[in-house]
């Protein structure tokens, strides 16, 4: 299986999170930390909470927002990386 097709998931285990007025706010209950996103981060986030993979990721912006794929991408990875550096992706594989 390849990082683009593998199926990425917000971590279940004390996260809360809400959308707000066209916004995330959520609540990392293991690092005590109050989040936020954008509308693109909340677009993200909401297929994230069912499980997305990046190619699936990548489609939502470029449909939403009329990004170029390579746009799309690296506004995609970065999302990721941000999550996965606050540990809340669950745990792939």
């Amino acid at each position: 299986m390849t990082a683009d097709s593998r199926t990425l998931r917000l971590r279940r285990d004390q996260l809360d999170w809400r959308a707000v007025d066209g916004e995330v706010i959520a609540l990392d209950g293991r690092a005590a930390m109050y989040l936020s996103t954008n509308r693109t981060g909340m677009l993200l986030w909401d297929a994230l909470s069912g499980g997305a993979t990046r190619g699936q990721l990548v489609e939502r912006l470029t449909s939403a927002f009329g990004l170029s794929s390579d746009v799309a991408q690296r506004d995609v990875e970065g999302f990721l990386d941000q999550l996965a550096a606050r540990d809340l992706l669950e745990p792939s594989g």
